[in-house]
């Protein structure tokens, strides 16, 4: 093993033994023993098993994590052991990664809008990969970290935008002007970078993008770059539901590079997946702390609107939030996290009878109004409930505004998982009861690369 990762850093799950059986028995012990309100479940063997299912979808692709999308402990510790790189935005996330060991040529400081102080740290702590897609960021990066080695960020959507001001990367037709700036001011110009998201990850759009990376490329020949490095961003599905999809989008991706940067050529690809690797990985419990009735407008014998606060995490929402339910119409919510579906531990989603519910973060804050139209039975104070696919940008690797504690996360793996990371490395021979424990990929829901497939001891976050 590479050290990043150790058995004390995770709870090992036996055979038998699902992440299922672990949550109840952590709410147990919270009942009994604690003011815990709201904690994570992290399945790193979900990750394991993404990681995997990413190198054989996409072999000519490495993957770098972007930190911001989970910067919790056990994901980046286990992502290092596997080899990844990180993405990093920021000074903090830079050196939070390096702390557990991380060498600086597996990093890449992506982000568009840099600040000079974190420039100077990532030059004086040997993080040399940077992007610019403009002028000003050009002169930051040639004054604070001339000898970076920078990726020229190119729009990776010829469409318009929605919202212009948050559209980053620059036009194929004010490329030249920028490598022949850059090289003026001495910068070593070592590749391009986009970044579609996942609205922009059908086969046509990805295809014209990587054409559009690779004329940029030609444009930094004729100047004598020396270019070698193609980013293509990140945007992959993170989902179970969305496992069709994403084996579509990885041959559209294959396509497109072998026609446009074909193997042999001298260009290395990577890629900046966040949601792919941790959103099904994480599932958080937050228990009712508070219960109101009020009538509704007609009330009725069974007509009730019951407003419940609970603490609960969501993006933006570290704190408290609140549930309330009512036979009502479903009002809709303009949030994006609007779509999670909770279900009360122990009781089916679908018990009737159900209320049209929202959920609500602490009273008076800013982004105390999450979802709306959710249908949940009447819940009570010390009900629990369960949110899955919650790994993504929900937690982080900094302090939260005003001091608030972030939920704590159990992580688990098992034993087969952990056994496919030392067979991944080569660190321990693959066994004949290894293969014959090997799987279809896609038929079961271990999708390890071909030759490391084994059934999983517990399922992945599926708990409820």
């Amino acid at each position: 093993m590479n050290g990043y990762l150790k058995e004390s850093n995770f709870m090992m799950l036996e055979e038998g033994f699902t992440t299922r059986d672990l949550l109840e028995n952590l709410l147990m012990e919270l009942c009994q023993a604690s003011d815990c309100q709201t904690f994570f479940v992290a399945d790193l063997g979900d990750i394991v098993k993404r990681h995997m299912h990413f190198l054989r979808a996409l072999p000519r692709v490495r993957p770098y994590f972007p930190v911001k999308c989970n910067g919790s402990e056990g994901v980046v510790r286990l992502l290092a052991e596997l080899g990844a790189g990180f993405a990093c935005a920021n000074k903090a996330e830079m050196a939070w990664v390096q702390s557990i060991g991380v060498p600086a040529d597996k990093i890449f400081y992506s982000s568009p809008c840099k600040q000079v102080a974190h420039l100077r740290y990532a030059a004086k702590h040997g993080v040399e990969m940077v992007t610019f897609d403009n002028e000003v960021e050009l002169s930051k990066v040639a004054r604070s970290h001339p000898h970076a080695k920078v990726l020229l960020g190119v729009a990776a959507d010829s469409r318009p935008s929605a919202h212009p001001s948050m559209t980053f990367g620059t036009t194929l037709k004010s490329c030249r002007h920028l490598l022949e700036t850059a090289k003026e001011q001495a910068l070593e110009v070592v590749g391009i970078s986009f970044h579609l998201g996942s609205r922009g990850l059908e086969p046509q759009t990805f295809s014209q993008s990587v054409a559009t990376a690779q004329m940029a490329f030609e444009v930094g020949k004729e100047l004598g770059y020396q270019m070698h490095l193609l980013d293509i961003g990140g945007g992959f599905p993170g989902t179970e539901d969305t496992r069709a999809w994403f084996e579509e989008v990885a041959a559209g991706i294959n396509s497109a590079l072998d026609l446009y940067f074909p193997d042999g050529c001298g260009v290395e690809i990577i890629a900046r997946p966040g949601r792919y690797y941790v959103t099904s990985a994480f599932t958080l419990a937050a228990r009712i702390t508070a219960r109101e009735e009020a009538p509704t407008e007609h009330p009725s014998s069974d007509a009730r609107r019951t407003l419940c606060t609970t603490s609960v995490m969501a993006p933006m929402v570290p704190s408290a939030a609140s549930c309330l339910t009512a036979p009502a119409p479903d009002l809709g919510c303009t949030r994006s996290w609007a779509l999670l579906s909770p279900c009360p531990l122990q009781r089916p989603c679908r018990d009737p009878p159900s209320h049209s519910s929202s959920l609500r973060g602490p009273l008076g804050h800013g982004e105390d109004h999450i979802a709306e139209g959710l249908e949940l039975p009447e819940l009570q104070v010390g009900d629990w409930l369960i949110f899955e696919d919650m790994g993504a940008y929900t937690i982080t690797a900094l302090s939260l505004p005003g001091g608030c504690p972030q939920p704590p996360v159990t992580y688990t793996m098992s034993r087969l998982a952990w056994k496919s990371i030392q067979i991944f490395q080569g660190k321990t021979p693959q066994t004949e009861d290894d293969r014959e424990g090997i799987c279809a990929p896609l038929s079961c829901g271990w999708e390890m690369a071909e030759t490391l497939s084994v059934p999983p001891v517990c399922a992945p976050t599926g708990i409820i």
